[in-house]
């Protein structure tokens, strides 16, 4: 007798949800606007965004032409977007700008699609044709809504996190030369990440394995082109320590420095108390960027 109750009232679950299923999918190929907007919006409203959505696409070309146009169009991108579908959404608000720019939802819009295009880019170590896509995207939005202060300290932080992304993956290119013990091309691909971006965010990593690098350029040199090589590091090791007189990175420095000023005939210090330095130095710096994730 349960078990008969039980299946009765399973089948008529099932039966319900067979009509409701029924009656959305009526809905969807209906031509009653007034229903698909208000069931859309009710949709909306309960967070079922995808069947919003499906209602808000349906009803496009209904309300084409009439006051409600712009409403449907923006809230089918807003659908998408409550969604998580940022790359359908990023469309919809691209041509909502572009169909409705005098729209009371255009300035929402446009930073939605901001917001859409953040979340296409991809980590530092990909592609970033994205991220300037989107900088150059926020870069237009805070000249046109200056005064919008909500949403530019938005822009503020998806810019900082941005302008991260292509430092880290300038330094980082450049900083594979010297992983891969070309220290010449490291150098020269270092000075350039500076040159193109002196305020590059990585500036004293930067510094730091330029000087390095020419180090140990001048360290695997022929004896007869070291004094030149080592006079070059020292260019770089003063330039380091006289912008960065307190990082973390001088006590090694400064050890590459006496050696270089030993080879020179400058240091009368023991060769084995520079080694060891040098070893626990190279030791500390590893194991940081192992923490770091470098």
């Amino acid at each position: 007798m349960k078990f008969r109750r039980t299946l009765i009232l399973a089948l008529a679950g099932l039966l319900a949800a067979v009509s409701c299923k029924s009656q959305y999918e009526t809905l969807l190929s209906s031509n009653d606007v007034d229903a698909k907007y208000q069931a859309a919006m009710d949709f909306f409203n309960q967070k079922k965004y995808l069947k919003a959505a499906q209602l808000f696409e349906s009803m496009a070309v209904l309300t084409s032409g009439t006051p409600r146009d712009d409403t449907v169009q923006f809230y089918w991108g807003l659908s998408n977007y409550r969604y998580k579908d940022y790359y359908t959404a990023e469309s919809n608000f691209a041509k909502f700008i572009s169909n409705y720019p005098r729209s009371p939802f255009t300035g929402e819009a446009i930073f939605l699609r901001l917001d859409c295009l953040y979340r296409a880019t991809y980590r530092w170590e990909l592609d970033q044709t994205p991220t300037r896509t989107c900088l150059a995207a926020i870069a237009q939005y805070v000249q046109e809504y200056p005064s919008d202060k909500g949403h530019l300290e938005a822009c503020q932080k998806m810019m900082d996190d941005l302008y991260d992304r292509l430092d880290r993956k300038a330094y980082e290119n450049a900083r594979l030369y010297y992983k891969m013990e070309d220290y010449l091309a490291a150098r020269v691909a270092l000075r350039n990440v500076l040159k193109d971006n002196a305020d590059n965010r990585y500036r004293e990593n930067i510094l730091y394995y330029t000087a390095m690098a020419s180090y140990h350029y001048a360290r695997l040199s022929v004896p007869a082109k070291q004094q030149e090589r080592y006079l070059t590091f020292a260019d770089d090791y003063l330039n380091f320590i006289g912008e960065y007189p307190e990082s973390k990175y001088r006590r090694e420095l400064d050890v590459m420095y006496r050696r270089s000023q030993r080879a020179l005939g400058k240091y009368e210090g023991a060769d084995e108390e520079l080694e060891l330095k040098a070893k626990d130095f190279e030791r500390e710096r590893e194991a940081m960027e192992k923490a770091n994730g470098k």
